[in-house]
């Protein structure tokens, strides 16, 4: 099988992959293996859990004074997440003026090229959040 497409073969490459515990119930992201509510309990009980990628912002900010790799993105918008499942998570909202963006704006999750290793390298991606 070729790199490339093993890579993409890779479910968390391209998902927001969770874990949700057998015990009590609670979802994490990133994945964990021990629940961090009810420790020793889950061991053994943690299950994958593949999010929605839609959740509403909580905070978010506008930076500004970018480092040298953001430098072309700026100004852009930094945001805590709340998903539909319960997890927050900190992200770039992308595709909106960041005047336009407000606390409670329902956003969907997609995936970007975050950076790539040299002029031949690998191409990173990530999640990246959009107005819903």
């Amino acid at each position: 099988m070729a790199i490339p497409r093993f890579w993409r073969e890779i479910a968390s490459r391209y998902n927001l992959i969770g874990t949700k515990c057998g015990s009590c119930g609670i979802v994490d992201f990133p994945p964990r293996t021990v629940c961090p509510s009810c420790g020793r309990r889950s061991i053994g009980k943690m299950q994958k859990l593949r999010l929605s990628g839609k959740g509403v912002v909580v905070t978010y900010t506008v930076i500004h004074d970018a480092p040298a790799q953001f430098e072309m993105q700026k100004p852009y918008v930094m945001a805590m997440v709340a998903m539909d499942e319960g997890v927050r998570l900190t992200s770039q909202i992308i595709d909106v003026n960041p005047g336009d963006v407000t606390i409670g704006m329902r956003v969907q999750a997609t995936f970007r090229k975050l950076g790539q290793e040299g002029e031949a390298g690998v191409i990173h991606y990530g999640y990246k959040f959009r107005p819903a």
